[in-house]
């Protein structure tokens, strides 16, 4: 029971990141209809700007420490972050400690520009040209953003620490009942699961609740009647393609002490991400989420040794043998509804 428990909590985890990008991967072919293939990049951008934040704080000046000497007995040159330098040692300590969940501030404002730039630049384009034109050249662009990555930061994972308060591990057995030690869980994927049901929920709520989410879900519905209202609905959409990117972001920036950033995690996680979204049903964004937890928790299960002992391998074919049979009885996906992406 025990080890049941905890790969519905790694599921849990996993899931968490496929669920927060297939949501903006949703909300994107939902309101403008174009499948953004660049999609992974964000996340990519969003966890280096994590890695950015964490580098910009840990500036330091050299000065010399005359209470410390070295080897040749001279005062010893010790670096100090200009941050303890202008707010103190305690609090500039604290400040680069926490720079992770700082790092969210920095990266909504950067994301959103990322993807106004993005859809005004090039995809905005492509709005009437067809699906395979729109994976070509938003796949073109996310080779080009993790090179340019790669370029600045180097093909190597930058270890990208949580604070130290979440470093530890929580005993869910304790706390369950079972013996101690029976189901340890690191405390930042913890933060992470909760973390993303919040940002789903803002999601939802502000598409629900707001008069400009209920104008974008209208205009989901029926673009053309919404325009002959008078409501310039192409600019929502365009500041939804910004949300999107955000929500992309900043789910990158709380997944980088889980996964140390590297350039290519982006693909890693888009070709998933894009199963997600098809399982769930293309452009129903309840159906991303649900599909994004559900083939998290069956990976993990998946990866369990009494499991690949009697199916070697089928923790890497999984989700998408899912796939297929979700496929095979439900066409639309969970979730779909008919006439999205059908000639």
């Amino acid at each position: 029971m025990d080890q049941i428990l905890l790969q519905i909590l790694n599921g849990l985890d996993k899931g968490s990141a496929y669920a927060l990008i297939a949501l903006g991967l949703t909300l994107i072919f939902g309101t403008l209809g174009v499948v953004n293939f660049a999609h992974g990049a964000l996340f990519m951008i969003g966890a280096f700007c994590a890695v950015t934040l964490q580098k910009i704080l840990n500036i330091s000046s050299v000065v010399l420490d005359p209470t410390k000497k070295d080897f040749l007995g001279n005062p010893a040159k010790v670096k100090t972050p200009y941050v303890e330098t202008w707010f103190g040692p305690e609090t500039g300590a604290a400040l680069i400690d926490w720079s992770v969940p700082l790092a969210i501030l920095f990266s909504i404002p950067v994301m959103i520009a990322v993807g106004f730039i993005m859809e005004r630049g090039l995809i905005k384009h492509f709005y009437k040209r067809p699906h395979a034109d729109q994976v070509l050249v938003t796949f073109g662009l996310a080779i080009v953003l993790q090179e340019i990555v790669k370029q600045f930061y180097g093909a190597n994972p930058i270890p990208t620490g949580a604070p130290e308060a979440f470093r530890g591990s929580y005993d869910f057995g304790v706390a369950l009942g079972f013996k101690a030690n029976a189901i340890i869980y690191p405390y930042w994927r913890i933060i992470y699961f909760v973390f993303s049901l919040a940002v789903i929920s803002a999601v939802f709520a502000f598409l629900r609740f707001t008069t400009f989410g209920m104008v974008v879900r209208a205009g989901m519905a029926d673009r053309e009647t919404v325009g002959l209202l008078g409501i310039n609905i192409d600019k929502r959409f365009t500041i939804m393609f910004g949300i999107a990117a955000a929500v992309a972001g900043v789910a990158g920036v709380m997944y980088a002490p889980i996964n140390s950033p590297n350039y290519h995690m982006g693909m890693d996680f888009l070709v998933l991400s894009f199963v997600v979204v098809v399982v769930g049903g293309m452009g129903s964004l309840p159906g991303a989420v649900l599909a994004g937890f559900l083939l998290g928790i069956l990976e993990s299960f998946a990866s369990m040794n009494e499991i690949k002992q009697y199916l070697p391998g089928i923790d890497q074919i999984i989700i998408y043998l899912t796939a297929i049979i979700i496929l095979l009885v439900r066409p639309r996906g969970l979730m779909g509804k008919r006439g999205v992406m059908e000639e």
